[in-house]
């Protein structure tokens, strides 16, 4: 059993995915950032970064609980403990190309389009213009540049990591996935709306992209 520790975010769906695809069983533990709980104490335990997702593996290594940060980890952990989703190491091409395109997502994708989901939908109302202006068109150049790196992949490989569905995908759709909110003309990026198109129809994706539901928020 997994103790996934989350939130309504586009990191906190990278895990919620990645279980829903591997099948493993999981508790969620909702933790609502809207009200400071990623600084409470138990989850600092947990995570001493605190920031989600998180997860417990109750089985762990050596059959002992297991915890373990960082959405990158998460994935690269919960692929090899089911084989799935990641190349083997003894296909050490293939695995280090998903890793490849994992690390872009980590160092790349995430922060770059966190920051621009930032200057255009959360700065606060007391933000001087040109501070905004700039951040919108510094942040918003290098989401454009990010997704053209993408679409020249995906002209040359059907998945990110290669011909196979693995994490490297799962890493960068829930980003891609709010493109409407980046303003990006998915248009202008035909491999890379097939590749959200094909990613979106999976069904353990549309479950792990509603974790938790707005209903579990409620509760």
């Amino acid at each position: 059993m997994i103790d996934l520790y989350t939130y309504r975010t586009s990191n906190g769906r990278k895990a919620s995915i990645m279980l829903e695809e591997i099948g493993l069983p999981y508790e969620l533990h909702v933790v609502d950032i809207t009200r400071g709980e990623q600084d409470a104490k138990a989850f600092r335990a947990i995570n001493p970064n605190g920031r989600i997702p998180a997860i417990i593996d109750r089985d762990g290594p050596g059959g002992e609980p297991f915890a373990l940060f960082e959405s990158g980890a998460i994935l690269m952990y919960l692929a090899d403990k089911t084989g799935r989703l990641l190349p083997p190491a003894d296909q050490p091409t293939a695995r280090y190309r998903v890793i490849e395109w994992l690390m872009f997502q980590m160092g790349g994708v995430g922060p770059i389009f966190g920051q621009a989901f930032h200057f255009l939908h959360q700065t606060p109302d007391d933000a001087p213009e040109d501070a905004i202006a700039y951040g919108k068109a510094r942040y918003g150049a290098e989401v454009l540049r990010l997704c053209r790196v993408m679409e020249a992949r995906l002209g040359e490989s059907r998945f990110l990591g290669g011909d196979g569905y693995s994490i490297a995908d799962i890493a960068c759709f829930p980003w891609v996935a709010l493109h409407r909110w980046f303003e990006i003309d998915l248009a202008s990026l035909p491999n890379l709306a097939i590749w959200v198109e094909t990613i979106g129809a999976r069904s353990a994706v549309q479950r792990g992209m509603d974790i938790p539901s707005r209903e579990q928020l409620r509760t």
